[in-house]
Protein backbone atom coordinates (compact mmCIF):
# COMPACT_ATOMS: atom_id res chain seq x y z
CA UNK A 1 0.00 0.00 0.00
CA UNK A 2 3.06 2.72 0.45
CA UNK A 3 4.26 2.27 -2.68
CA UNK A 4 0.98 2.60 -4.28
CA UNK A 5 0.23 5.99 -2.49
CA UNK A 6 3.78 6.96 -3.17
CA UNK A 7 2.78 6.27 -6.65
CA UNK A 8 -0.07 8.44 -6.59
CA UNK A 9 2.06 11.07 -5.02
CA UNK A 10 4.25 11.34 -7.69
CA UNK A 11 1.67 11.02 -10.25
CA UNK A 12 -0.28 14.31 -9.12
CA UNK A 13 3.06 15.83 -7.35
CA UNK A 14 4.24 16.13 -11.04
CA UNK A 15 0.94 17.41 -12.53
CA UNK A 16 0.72 20.01 -9.81
CA UNK A 17 -2.12 18.69 -8.08
CA UNK A 18 -2.75 18.86 -4.27
CA UNK A 19 -6.06 16.99 -4.59
CA UNK A 20 -7.38 14.22 -6.72
CA UNK A 21 -10.24 12.07 -7.65
CA UNK A 22 -11.38 8.18 -6.64
CA UNK A 23 -10.57 7.88 -10.67
CA UNK A 24 -6.79 8.78 -9.56
CA UNK A 25 -6.38 6.21 -6.58
CA UNK A 26 -8.04 3.61 -9.08
CA UNK A 27 -4.88 4.43 -11.43
CA UNK A 28 -2.91 2.85 -8.85
CA UNK A 29 -4.39 0.31 -7.54
CA UNK A 30 -5.60 1.60 -4.51
CA UNK A 31 -9.47 0.39 -3.47
CA UNK A 32 -11.20 3.75 -2.18
CA UNK A 33 -12.29 1.77 1.15
CA UNK A 34 -8.54 0.94 1.67
CA UNK A 35 -7.85 4.66 1.88
CA UNK A 36 -10.43 5.08 4.10
CA UNK A 37 -8.42 2.89 6.33
CA UNK A 38 -5.42 4.90 6.06
CA UNK A 39 -7.01 8.01 6.87
CA UNK A 40 -3.99 8.99 8.77
CA UNK A 41 -2.69 9.86 5.18
CA UNK A 42 -4.68 10.49 3.36
CA UNK A 43 -8.19 12.49 4.13
CA UNK A 44 -11.43 12.61 2.08
CA UNK A 45 -12.70 15.87 2.42
CA UNK A 46 -15.53 17.43 0.01
CA UNK A 47 -15.76 20.68 -2.09
CA UNK A 48 -18.53 21.97 -4.30
CA UNK A 49 -17.78 21.59 -7.83
CA UNK A 50 -19.92 23.31 -10.69
CA UNK A 51 -21.92 25.09 -8.23
CA UNK A 52 -24.25 21.99 -8.70
CA UNK A 53 -23.68 19.49 -6.09
CA UNK A 54 -20.57 17.89 -4.05
CA UNK A 55 -18.40 15.32 -4.72
CA UNK A 56 -15.09 13.44 -2.92
CA UNK A 57 -11.98 14.42 -3.40
CA UNK A 58 -8.41 13.05 -1.66
CA UNK A 59 -5.16 15.24 -0.71
CA UNK A 60 -2.77 14.20 1.72
CA UNK A 61 -2.61 15.57 5.34
CA UNK A 62 0.41 17.78 4.15
CA UNK A 63 2.57 18.44 0.81
CA UNK A 64 5.68 17.85 2.48
CA UNK A 65 3.97 14.24 3.17
CA UNK A 66 3.19 13.72 -0.64
CA UNK A 67 6.76 14.89 -1.65
CA UNK A 68 8.25 12.69 0.80
CA UNK A 69 6.31 9.73 -0.63
CA UNK A 70 6.72 10.55 -3.90
CA UNK A 71 10.62 10.70 -3.37
CA UNK A 72 10.00 7.12 -1.86
CA UNK A 73 8.51 5.54 -4.71
CA UNK A 74 10.85 7.02 -7.19
CA UNK A 75 13.85 5.67 -5.21
CA UNK A 76 12.50 2.03 -4.89
CA UNK A 77 11.70 1.91 -8.52
CA UNK A 78 14.89 2.93 -9.20
CA UNK A 79 16.62 0.46 -6.67
CA UNK A 80 14.33 -2.49 -8.52
CA UNK A 81 14.04 -1.83 -11.35
CA UNK A 82 16.96 0.63 -12.55
CA UNK A 83 14.40 3.19 -14.27
CA UNK A 84 14.05 6.63 -13.06
CA UNK A 85 10.33 7.42 -13.32
CA UNK A 86 10.91 11.32 -13.98
CA UNK A 87 12.11 10.34 -17.68
CA UNK A 88 10.32 7.43 -18.63
CA UNK A 89 12.57 6.72 -21.53
CA UNK A 90 15.96 5.99 -19.23
CA UNK A 91 17.46 3.48 -18.00
CA UNK A 92 20.13 4.69 -15.60
CA UNK A 93 23.21 2.35 -14.22
CA UNK A 94 24.48 4.31 -11.75
CA UNK A 95 22.76 6.51 -9.03
CA UNK A 96 24.66 8.77 -9.49
CA UNK A 97 23.68 9.27 -12.78
CA UNK A 98 20.15 8.82 -11.71
CA UNK A 99 20.52 11.92 -8.94
CA UNK A 100 22.18 14.49 -11.94
CA UNK A 101 18.97 13.84 -13.77
CA UNK A 102 16.53 13.93 -11.13
CA UNK A 103 18.09 17.33 -10.03
CA UNK A 104 18.23 18.73 -13.63
CA UNK A 105 14.32 17.85 -13.84
CA UNK A 106 14.13 19.76 -10.36
CA UNK A 107 16.11 23.01 -11.99
CA UNK A 108 13.84 22.61 -14.70
CA UNK A 109 11.09 23.49 -12.93
CA UNK A 110 9.66 27.15 -13.29
CA UNK A 111 7.40 26.68 -10.23
CA UNK A 112 9.85 24.75 -7.75
CA UNK A 113 7.45 21.88 -7.15
CA UNK A 114 10.11 19.55 -7.02
CA UNK A 115 12.26 21.23 -4.71
CA UNK A 116 11.57 19.71 -1.34
CA UNK A 117 11.06 16.23 -3.80
CA UNK A 118 14.68 16.58 -4.74
CA UNK A 119 16.16 16.86 -1.41
CA UNK A 120 14.05 13.86 -0.16
CA UNK A 121 15.11 11.95 -2.88
CA UNK A 122 18.55 12.83 -2.33
CA UNK A 123 18.60 11.76 1.96
CA UNK A 124 17.01 8.82 1.02
CA UNK A 125 20.19 7.32 -0.49
CA UNK A 126 22.40 7.58 2.34
CA UNK A 127 23.55 4.43 4.29
CA UNK A 128 22.20 6.08 7.53
CA UNK A 129 18.82 6.20 6.28
CA UNK A 130 18.99 2.69 4.77
CA UNK A 131 18.24 0.85 8.40
CA UNK A 132 14.58 2.66 8.26
CA UNK A 133 13.51 2.15 4.97
CA UNK A 134 14.59 -2.21 5.77
CA UNK A 135 12.11 -2.02 8.12
CA UNK A 136 9.33 -1.12 5.01
CA UNK A 137 10.85 -2.78 2.27
CA UNK A 138 13.25 -5.11 1.25
CA UNK A 139 14.31 -3.49 -2.29
CA UNK A 140 17.15 -0.47 -1.14
CA UNK A 141 20.13 0.65 -1.77
CA UNK A 142 22.33 3.78 -0.90
CA UNK A 143 25.04 5.39 -2.90
CA UNK A 144 28.85 5.23 -2.64
CA UNK A 145 30.96 7.94 -1.84
CA UNK A 146 32.33 8.01 -5.48
CA UNK A 147 28.81 8.62 -6.61
CA UNK A 148 28.10 10.63 -3.87
CA UNK A 149 31.04 12.74 -4.89
CA UNK A 150 29.77 12.78 -8.25
CA UNK A 151 26.85 13.78 -6.95
CA UNK A 152 27.80 16.47 -4.82
CA UNK A 153 30.46 18.07 -7.96
CA UNK A 154 27.59 18.03 -10.52
CA UNK A 155 25.14 19.80 -7.80
CA UNK A 156 28.17 22.58 -7.14
CA UNK A 157 28.64 22.87 -10.88
CA UNK A 158 25.28 23.95 -10.90
CA UNK A 159 25.46 26.45 -8.45
CA UNK A 160 28.31 28.03 -10.27
CA UNK A 161 26.80 28.45 -13.11
CA UNK A 162 23.59 30.76 -14.36
CA UNK A 163 21.31 29.22 -11.60
CA UNK A 164 19.12 31.49 -10.18
CA UNK A 165 19.33 32.45 -6.76
CA UNK A 166 16.23 30.78 -5.17
CA UNK A 167 17.25 27.51 -7.10
CA UNK A 168 20.85 27.85 -5.80
CA UNK A 169 19.48 28.26 -1.98
CA UNK A 170 17.52 24.93 -2.84
CA UNK A 171 20.47 22.97 -4.31
CA UNK A 172 22.40 24.08 -0.92
CA UNK A 173 19.76 22.46 1.27
CA UNK A 174 20.35 18.90 -1.25
CA UNK A 175 24.47 19.23 -0.25
CA UNK A 176 23.22 19.21 3.48
CA UNK A 177 20.94 16.19 2.93
CA UNK A 178 24.68 14.38 1.34
CA UNK A 179 26.28 15.60 4.08
CA UNK A 180 28.54 18.41 2.35
CA UNK A 181 28.40 21.71 3.65
CA UNK A 182 32.18 22.51 2.40
CA UNK A 183 30.88 26.05 0.41
CA UNK A 184 28.52 26.59 3.38
CA UNK A 185 31.83 26.49 5.76
CA UNK A 186 34.05 28.36 3.11
CA UNK A 187 31.99 31.13 3.60
CA UNK A 188 32.06 31.19 7.21
CA UNK A 189 35.20 31.37 7.53
CA UNK A 190 35.50 34.52 5.43
CA UNK A 191 32.76 35.91 7.15
CA UNK A 192 34.89 35.63 10.29
CA UNK A 193 37.93 36.68 8.56
CA UNK A 194 36.61 39.93 8.44
CA UNK A 195 38.24 40.59 4.91
CA UNK A 196 37.12 41.60 1.69
CA UNK A 197 37.94 39.72 -1.31
CA UNK A 198 36.41 38.94 -4.46
CA UNK A 199 33.88 36.22 -4.31
CA UNK A 200 32.82 33.48 -7.01
CA UNK A 201 29.35 32.69 -8.20
CA UNK A 202 29.06 30.14 -5.98
CA UNK A 203 30.42 31.38 -2.78
CA UNK A 204 27.95 34.46 -3.55
CA UNK A 205 25.43 31.87 -3.84
CA UNK A 206 26.48 29.97 -0.51
CA UNK A 207 26.40 33.71 1.59
CA UNK A 208 23.17 34.30 0.42
CA UNK A 209 22.11 30.67 1.69
CA UNK A 210 24.21 31.54 5.29
CA UNK A 211 22.41 34.32 5.46
CA UNK A 212 18.93 33.94 4.95
CA UNK A 213 19.45 30.24 7.29
CA UNK A 214 20.83 32.49 10.04
CA UNK A 215 19.38 32.16 13.39
CA UNK A 216 19.45 36.05 13.40
CA UNK A 217 16.44 38.11 12.00
CA UNK A 218 17.62 40.10 8.79
CA UNK A 219 18.08 43.67 10.23
CA UNK A 220 20.07 45.11 8.04
CA UNK A 221 21.71 44.88 5.19
CA UNK A 222 24.68 46.60 3.60
CA UNK A 223 26.30 45.03 0.17
CA UNK A 224 29.31 47.12 0.82
CA UNK A 225 30.77 44.63 3.56
CA UNK A 226 30.95 42.36 1.58
CA UNK A 227 32.34 44.07 -1.88
CA UNK A 228 33.59 47.36 -2.92
CA UNK A 229 31.15 49.69 -4.77
CA UNK A 230 33.04 49.43 -7.77
CA UNK A 231 33.25 45.86 -8.23
CA UNK A 232 29.49 44.66 -7.90
CA UNK A 233 28.60 43.82 -10.91
CA UNK A 234 24.85 43.05 -11.90
CA UNK A 235 25.19 39.22 -11.70
CA UNK A 236 25.98 39.85 -8.00
CA UNK A 237 23.14 42.34 -7.66
CA UNK A 238 20.50 39.86 -8.79
CA UNK A 239 21.98 37.02 -6.63
CA UNK A 240 21.45 39.01 -3.31
CA UNK A 241 17.84 40.01 -3.98
CA UNK A 242 16.64 37.13 -1.84
CA UNK A 243 18.66 38.73 1.29
CA UNK A 244 17.55 42.35 0.19
CA UNK A 245 13.66 41.36 0.34
CA UNK A 246 14.38 39.30 4.06
CA UNK A 247 16.28 42.31 5.33
CA UNK A 248 14.16 45.12 7.17
CA UNK A 249 16.80 47.83 5.60
CA UNK A 250 19.02 47.49 2.71
CA UNK A 251 21.58 49.80 1.71
CA UNK A 252 22.92 49.44 -1.98
CA UNK A 253 25.92 51.28 -3.79
CA UNK A 254 27.07 50.61 -6.75
CA UNK A 255 28.08 52.09 -9.70
CA UNK A 256 25.49 50.92 -12.51
CA UNK A 257 22.15 48.98 -12.57
CA UNK A 258 20.91 47.82 -15.36
CA UNK A 259 17.59 45.50 -17.09
CA UNK A 260 18.36 42.28 -15.11
CA UNK A 261 18.99 43.94 -11.81
CA UNK A 262 16.19 46.76 -12.17
CA UNK A 263 13.37 43.92 -12.63
CA UNK A 264 14.68 41.96 -9.46
CA UNK A 265 14.72 44.95 -7.59
CA UNK A 266 11.28 45.93 -8.54
CA UNK A 267 9.83 42.89 -8.20
CA UNK A 268 11.23 42.88 -4.43
CA UNK A 269 9.61 46.58 -3.86
CA UNK A 270 6.27 45.43 -5.30
CA UNK A 271 5.98 41.97 -3.03
CA UNK A 272 3.31 41.68 -0.65
CA UNK A 273 5.36 38.85 1.22
CA UNK A 274 9.02 41.10 1.14
CA UNK A 275 10.16 42.06 4.75
CA UNK A 276 12.05 45.56 3.32
CA UNK A 277 10.97 48.45 4.76
CA UNK A 278 13.59 51.01 4.06
CA UNK A 279 15.60 51.04 1.41
CA UNK A 280 18.54 53.33 1.06
CA UNK A 281 20.13 53.33 -2.53
CA UNK A 282 22.95 55.12 -4.08
CA UNK A 283 23.66 54.57 -7.53
CA UNK A 284 26.10 56.37 -9.93
CA UNK A 285 24.25 54.65 -13.54
CA UNK A 286 20.20 53.33 -13.50
CA UNK A 287 20.17 52.30 -17.23
CA UNK A 288 16.74 50.63 -18.31
CA UNK A 289 16.90 51.11 -21.71
CA UNK A 290 15.04 49.37 -24.30
CA UNK A 291 13.07 47.64 -21.44
CA UNK A 292 9.36 48.82 -21.82
CA UNK A 293 8.59 49.94 -18.46
CA UNK A 294 4.69 50.17 -19.17
CA UNK A 295 2.83 51.47 -16.35
CA UNK A 296 3.13 49.19 -13.49
CA UNK A 297 7.11 49.56 -14.55
CA UNK A 298 7.02 53.56 -14.23
CA UNK A 299 5.28 53.61 -11.44
CA UNK A 300 7.28 51.49 -9.09
CA UNK A 301 10.41 53.57 -10.79
CA UNK A 302 8.67 56.50 -9.75
CA UNK A 303 8.07 55.15 -5.98
CA UNK A 304 11.44 54.54 -6.08
CA UNK A 305 12.98 57.87 -7.30
CA UNK A 306 10.85 60.01 -4.73
CA UNK A 307 12.69 57.71 -2.16
CA UNK A 308 14.59 60.60 -0.12
CA UNK A 309 17.14 57.66 0.29
CA UNK A 310 17.44 57.26 -3.52
CA UNK A 311 20.35 58.59 -4.94
CA UNK A 312 20.32 58.32 -8.64
CA UNK A 313 22.83 60.51 -10.13
CA UNK A 314 22.34 58.97 -14.07
CA UNK A 315 19.28 57.47 -15.18
CA UNK A 316 18.67 56.38 -18.58
CA UNK A 317 15.39 55.51 -19.73
CA UNK A 318 15.94 55.66 -23.66
CA UNK A 319 13.12 53.64 -25.96
CA UNK A 320 11.27 52.84 -23.10
CA UNK A 321 7.73 53.51 -23.60
CA UNK A 322 7.68 56.51 -21.87
CA UNK A 323 4.32 58.09 -22.91
CA UNK A 324 3.12 61.84 -21.73
CA UNK A 325 1.36 60.27 -19.06
CA UNK A 326 3.43 58.04 -17.52
CA UNK A 327 6.59 60.60 -18.00
CA UNK A 328 4.58 63.22 -15.45
CA UNK A 329 4.08 60.17 -12.63
CA UNK A 330 8.71 59.91 -13.39
CA UNK A 331 8.69 64.10 -13.13
CA UNK A 332 6.40 64.16 -10.04
CA UNK A 333 8.64 61.68 -8.63
CA UNK A 334 11.92 63.69 -9.66
CA UNK A 335 10.14 67.08 -8.47
CA UNK A 336 9.87 65.77 -4.30
CA UNK A 337 13.75 64.00 -5.04
CA UNK A 338 15.29 66.81 -7.01
CA UNK A 339 18.83 67.36 -6.13
CA UNK A 340 20.50 64.18 -6.78
CA UNK A 341 19.68 62.96 -10.29
CA UNK A 342 22.97 64.54 -12.96
CA UNK A 343 21.79 62.64 -16.00
CA UNK A 344 18.74 62.05 -17.53
CA UNK A 345 17.77 60.22 -20.74
CA UNK A 346 14.36 59.91 -22.06
CA UNK A 347 14.95 59.84 -26.16
CA UNK A 348 12.83 57.65 -28.32
CA UNK A 349 9.99 58.13 -25.76
CA UNK A 350 7.01 60.02 -27.33
CA UNK A 351 6.57 62.38 -24.66
CA UNK A 352 4.06 64.69 -26.56
CA UNK A 353 2.94 68.29 -24.71
CA UNK A 354 1.95 66.53 -21.86
CA UNK A 355 5.29 64.93 -20.69
CA UNK A 356 7.37 68.03 -22.10
CA UNK A 357 5.14 70.31 -20.02
CA UNK A 358 5.97 67.96 -16.63
CA UNK A 359 9.64 67.63 -17.66
CA UNK A 360 9.52 71.33 -17.82
CA UNK A 361 8.46 71.54 -14.10
CA UNK A 362 11.24 69.79 -13.01
CA UNK A 363 13.60 72.00 -14.98
CA UNK A 364 12.94 75.05 -13.61
CA UNK A 365 13.39 73.93 -9.88
CA UNK A 366 16.06 75.61 -8.07
CA UNK A 367 17.29 72.69 -6.92
CA UNK A 368 17.42 70.49 -9.74
CA UNK A 369 21.51 70.10 -10.20
CA UNK A 370 20.67 68.41 -13.83
CA UNK A 371 24.16 68.39 -16.03
CA UNK A 372 22.71 65.98 -18.96
CA UNK A 373 19.32 66.17 -20.90
CA UNK A 374 18.94 63.87 -23.66
CA UNK A 375 15.36 64.05 -25.47
CA UNK A 376 16.46 62.76 -29.02
CA UNK A 377 13.31 61.65 -30.54
CA UNK A 378 11.00 62.59 -28.48
CA UNK A 379 7.99 64.35 -30.23
CA UNK A 380 9.27 67.86 -29.50
CA UNK A 381 7.78 70.67 -31.54
CA UNK A 382 8.53 74.23 -32.05
CA UNK A 383 5.75 74.85 -29.51
CA UNK A 384 7.20 72.10 -27.23
CA UNK A 385 10.66 72.93 -27.36
CA UNK A 386 9.38 76.65 -25.92
CA UNK A 387 7.68 75.26 -22.58
CA UNK A 388 11.28 73.57 -22.53
CA UNK A 389 13.65 76.55 -22.82
CA UNK A 390 11.64 78.69 -20.90
CA UNK A 391 11.85 76.61 -17.76
CA UNK A 392 15.92 76.08 -18.60
CA UNK A 393 16.07 80.22 -18.77
CA UNK A 394 15.20 80.08 -15.11
CA UNK A 395 17.42 77.98 -13.95
CA UNK A 396 20.49 77.66 -16.66
CA UNK A 397 23.66 77.39 -15.13
CA UNK A 398 24.00 73.80 -13.74
CA UNK A 399 22.80 72.23 -17.24
CA UNK A 400 26.52 71.05 -19.59
CA UNK A 401 24.96 68.59 -22.06
CA UNK A 402 21.71 69.28 -24.57
CA UNK A 403 20.61 66.36 -27.20
CA UNK A 404 17.21 67.34 -28.84
CA UNK A 405 18.31 65.87 -32.55
CA UNK A 406 15.36 64.03 -34.68
CA UNK A 407 12.95 66.34 -33.27
CA UNK A 408 10.94 68.91 -35.66
CA UNK A 409 12.32 71.87 -33.61
CA UNK A 410 12.28 74.22 -36.73
CA UNK A 411 13.25 78.00 -36.62
CA UNK A 412 10.81 78.74 -34.31
CA UNK A 413 12.40 76.26 -31.88
CA UNK A 414 15.91 76.86 -32.20
CA UNK A 415 14.99 80.72 -31.62
CA UNK A 416 13.50 80.27 -28.86
CA UNK A 417 16.41 77.96 -27.69
CA UNK A 418 18.76 80.68 -28.49
CA UNK A 419 17.11 82.81 -25.44
CA UNK A 420 18.68 80.20 -22.96
CA UNK A 421 22.16 80.17 -24.51
CA UNK A 422 22.79 83.85 -24.77
CA UNK A 423 22.15 83.71 -21.20
CA UNK A 424 25.70 84.19 -19.32
CA UNK A 425 24.95 82.20 -16.80
CA UNK A 426 24.45 79.32 -19.20
CA UNK A 427 26.89 77.00 -19.14
CA UNK A 428 26.05 74.17 -22.18
CA UNK A 429 28.88 71.95 -23.46
CA UNK A 430 27.48 69.73 -25.52
CA UNK A 431 24.47 70.72 -27.82
CA UNK A 432 23.60 68.46 -30.52
CA UNK A 433 20.70 69.64 -33.06
CA UNK A 434 20.59 67.05 -35.33
CA UNK A 435 18.24 66.78 -38.04
CA UNK A 436 15.98 69.19 -36.61
CA UNK A 437 14.23 70.98 -39.52
CA UNK A 438 16.51 74.40 -39.27
CA UNK A 439 17.59 76.30 -41.55
CA UNK A 440 19.61 79.08 -42.21
CA UNK A 441 17.45 81.92 -40.44
CA UNK A 442 17.56 79.44 -37.26
CA UNK A 443 20.96 79.14 -37.98
CA UNK A 444 21.84 82.84 -37.84
CA UNK A 445 19.24 83.09 -34.42
CA UNK A 446 21.65 80.59 -32.85
CA UNK A 447 24.55 81.76 -33.91
CA UNK A 448 23.81 85.09 -32.57
CA UNK A 449 23.24 84.06 -29.05
CA UNK A 450 26.39 82.02 -29.19
CA UNK A 451 28.34 85.40 -29.73
CA UNK A 452 26.67 87.01 -27.17
CA UNK A 453 27.96 83.77 -24.85
CA UNK A 454 30.46 82.05 -27.00
CA UNK A 455 33.03 80.71 -23.86
CA UNK A 456 31.15 77.31 -22.79
CA UNK A 457 30.47 75.90 -25.97
CA UNK A 458 32.46 72.65 -26.95
CA UNK A 459 30.79 70.58 -29.04
CA UNK A 460 28.10 71.84 -31.75
CA UNK A 461 26.00 69.16 -33.92
CA UNK A 462 23.52 70.18 -36.48
CA UNK A 463 24.07 67.81 -38.88
CA UNK A 464 21.42 66.99 -41.51
CA UNK A 465 19.49 70.02 -41.19
CA UNK A 466 19.31 72.46 -44.56
CA UNK A 467 21.12 75.10 -43.13
CA UNK A 468 23.09 75.96 -46.34
CA UNK A 469 26.12 78.53 -46.91
CA UNK A 470 24.17 81.15 -45.65
CA UNK A 471 23.96 79.41 -42.00
CA UNK A 472 27.26 78.22 -42.44
CA UNK A 473 28.19 81.79 -42.63
CA UNK A 474 26.58 83.36 -39.49
CA UNK A 475 28.07 80.10 -38.03
CA UNK A 476 31.77 81.66 -38.70
CA UNK A 477 31.15 84.64 -37.03
CA UNK A 478 31.41 82.61 -33.93
CA UNK A 479 34.02 80.47 -35.00
CA UNK A 480 36.41 83.47 -35.62
CA UNK A 481 35.62 84.95 -32.06
CA UNK A 482 38.55 84.11 -30.10
CA UNK A 483 36.64 83.70 -27.12
CA UNK A 484 35.06 80.40 -28.86
CA UNK A 485 36.19 77.58 -28.01
CA UNK A 486 34.28 74.92 -29.76
CA UNK A 487 36.47 71.40 -30.13
CA UNK A 488 33.90 69.41 -32.41
CA UNK A 489 31.74 70.85 -34.86
CA UNK A 490 29.35 68.16 -36.65
CA UNK A 491 27.99 69.91 -39.97
CA UNK A 492 27.19 66.72 -42.48
CA UNK A 493 24.03 66.74 -45.14
CA UNK A 494 23.75 70.70 -44.54
CA UNK A 495 23.78 71.49 -48.20
CA UNK A 496 26.99 73.21 -47.70
CA UNK A 497 29.22 74.10 -51.00
CA UNK A 498 32.62 75.88 -51.67
CA UNK A 499 31.04 79.20 -50.42
CA UNK A 500 30.19 78.13 -47.06
CA UNK A 501 33.81 76.01 -46.97
CA UNK A 502 35.51 79.14 -47.47
CA UNK A 503 34.04 81.25 -44.86
CA UNK A 504 34.21 78.71 -42.20
CA UNK A 505 38.21 77.88 -43.05
CA UNK A 506 38.89 81.71 -42.94
CA UNK A 507 37.24 81.91 -39.40
CA UNK A 508 39.33 78.77 -38.46
CA UNK A 509 42.49 80.50 -39.65
CA UNK A 510 41.45 83.36 -37.49
CA UNK A 511 41.08 81.42 -34.45
CA UNK A 512 42.85 78.32 -34.88
CA UNK A 513 44.05 76.84 -31.43
CA UNK A 514 40.72 74.91 -30.64
CA UNK A 515 39.09 73.27 -32.96
CA UNK A 516 39.92 69.44 -33.01
CA UNK A 517 36.97 67.92 -35.30
CA UNK A 518 35.10 69.02 -38.02
CA UNK A 519 32.76 66.69 -40.03
CA UNK A 520 31.62 67.97 -43.23
CA UNK A 521 30.61 64.51 -44.59
CA UNK A 522 27.89 64.67 -47.68
CA UNK A 523 27.67 68.03 -48.52
CA UNK A 524 28.42 70.08 -52.03
CA UNK A 525 31.75 70.76 -51.99
CA UNK A 526 34.19 71.22 -55.03
CA UNK A 527 37.71 71.14 -55.40
CA UNK A 528 38.42 74.50 -54.15
CA UNK A 529 36.56 73.49 -50.63
CA UNK A 530 38.16 70.23 -50.50
CA UNK A 531 41.96 72.00 -51.01
CA UNK A 532 40.96 74.74 -48.26
CA UNK A 533 40.14 72.09 -45.64
CA UNK A 534 43.35 69.47 -46.39
CA UNK A 535 45.42 73.12 -45.93
CA UNK A 536 44.03 73.21 -42.43
CA UNK A 537 44.16 69.70 -41.89
CA UNK A 538 47.91 69.87 -43.12
CA UNK A 539 49.03 72.93 -41.13
CA UNK A 540 50.70 72.19 -37.76
CA UNK A 541 49.11 75.85 -36.39
CA UNK A 542 46.25 73.95 -36.28
CA UNK A 543 44.47 71.61 -33.55
CA UNK A 544 42.58 69.79 -35.95
CA UNK A 545 42.60 66.34 -35.72
CA UNK A 546 39.99 64.98 -37.43
CA UNK A 547 38.52 66.04 -40.66
CA UNK A 548 35.40 64.77 -42.71
CA UNK A 549 34.38 65.64 -46.24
Amino acid sequence: MLLKLGQLAFQQLMKGNLMFYEEDLRECGIDVREAAVYSGVCTQIFREEFGLHQSKVYCFVHLSIQEHLAALYVHLTFMKEKRNVLIQSRVFKTISDFHKSAVHQALKSKTGHLDLFIRFLLGLSLESNQKLLHTLVTHTGSISQTGKRNTVQYIKEKISGNTPTEKCINLFHCLNELGDNSLVEEIQRYLKSGKQSELSSSQWSALVFVLLTSAEELEEFDLSKYISTDKIREEVLVKVMPVIAASRKAIIRCDTIQKSGWSALASVLSSETSNLRELHLTVDTLDLSGNKLGDLGVKRLSALLENPQCKVQNLKLCGCGVSGERCAALTSALRSNPSHLRELNLSFNKLGDSGVKSLSAVLENPHRKLEKLKLRGCGVSGKRCAALTSALRSNPSHLRELNLSENKLGDSGVKSLSAVLENPHCKLEILKLCKCGVSGEGCAALTSALRSNPSHLRELDLSQNNLGDSGVKSLSAVLENPLCKLEILKLWWCGVSDEGCAALTSALRSNPSHLRELDLSLNNLGDSGVKCLSALKNDEHYKLQTLGF
